[in-house]
């Protein structure tokens, strides 16, 4: 479901249907739906928007395909794709059962990988705090390990970041998978200059990857800092707001709206974005750069993305304070904002993307 565009993959493929919108493409749209409801807003973008149901994980983990996968095949999808013959994007492969299975066989398809699956799930194994969901997120990392090889031969797949492509070409021995950026809703860097009072880590602090972030910041560079901190974000544990509220400098901001959110981006002056997790793209990285000053992050959170000569790269918590304290005393200027506008509009050009993503289609 690509609405509301609330987090990575919604927001990944929302604004893809929007700038294929833009060039007259006309989209029949097959989404599942899981809790968010029909959204009126798509029909804005699309010919049709057709609603599934996905399979919930009842009695035990499968054992044969992913179940990020297997709860994804309905025989209505198949039976309303077969209508026509129009070229296929399958968006993550979550949704490549049929072509997987060889219903999609005589139609064009293209798979827009948005992570390397299997190590995503490891990672999400490696931090999980509940034993259940390790053993859940392991088992699901060791058959999406095994289906990513099945389908990385098959066909035309398109990556978010060069590391993720050439993932699947080492790893996979992919023939045609290409690089595509991320379409995005900025198209101009509004940073303001000047400087900010506060570090800003922002996120969907319910993924376990993001709280570790969080409470890694907390623990290892504000407890040293006596510089204002503020978390924001959606749903966090109680774990997290009971560290949060031991530092007198740090504010924990829960399920703030969009406008908040805004605000906080622009006027922080520092924006701290570790990673642990080295696939995909980071929309809150590219967030941070369109629209806030200075960016701390990790080679995790920045390799492979092209844009590491706009961030600062720490690693060991004493190399973020020791940056923290030289970034907190320097202004944001005009030429960090030239940089980044020649750096990002060249590559997160939604119109050029769009006829670039048609021409494969």
């Amino acid at each position: 479901m690509p609405y509301p565009p609330d987090y990575g993959g919604a927001f990944v493929l929302f604004y893809k249907i929007k700038a294929l919108h833009q060039q007259g493409i006309k989209i029949h749209l097959h989404c599942f739906e899981y809790g968010r409801g029909m959204q009126p807003k798509l029909d804005q973008y699309c010919e049709e928007v057709i609603y599934y149901q996905r399979e919930k994980l009842i009695g035990g983990i499968p054992l044969r395909l992913p179940y990020i996968v297997s709860s994804r095949i309905n025989p209505l999808l198949i039976k309303n794709i077969s209508k026509d013959n129009y070229p296929v994007l399958l968006e993550g492969i979550h949704c490549t059962y049929y072509w997987y299975h060889g219903e999609l066989n005589n139609r064009k398809v293209l798979v827009s990988l948005h992570n390397v699956e299997y190590q995503y799930y490891r990672q999400l194994a490696k931090y999980a705090g509940n034993f259940y969901k390790k053993i859940y997120f392991f088992l699901e990392s060791r058959l999406l390990k095994k289906y990513e090889k099945s389908i990385a031969k098959k066909g035309y797949l398109v990556a978010l970041n060069e590391k993720d492509k050439l993932t699947y070409q080492k790893v996979f021995a992919a023939t045609d998978v290409k690089f595509l950026p991320v379409f995005l809703p900025f198209d101009e860097v509004t940073s303001k200059t000047g400087k900010g009072n506060f570090c800003l880590y922002h996120g969907n602090l319910s993924v376990a990857e993001n709280e570790k972030a969080a409470l890694w910041l907390l623990k290892n560079i504000f407890s040293v800092l006596n510089i204002p901190f503020i978390i924001a974000g959606k749903d966090p544990s109680a774990t997290l707001k009971n560290e949060s509220s031991k530092n007198k400098n740090v504010q924990l901001i829960a399920n703030p709206s969009h406008q908040q959110m805004d605000k906080l981006i622009q006027n922080a002056h520092l924006h701290l974005l570790p990673s642990f997790n080295i696939t995909g793209i980071k929309i809150k990285l590219l967030n941070a750069l369109f629209n806030g000053r200075f960016v701390v992050g990790n080679s995790a959170s920045l390799e492979g993305t092209g844009l590491e000569t706009l961030c600062t790269i720490a690693e060991a918590p004493s190399d973020y304070i020791k940056i923290i304290e030289e970034l907190f005393q320097l202004s944001f200027t005009e030429k960090e904002i030239d940089k980044r506008n020649a750096i990002l509009k060249d590559q997160f050009n939604n119109e050029r993307n769009a006829r670039q993503l048609i021409g494969w289609l």
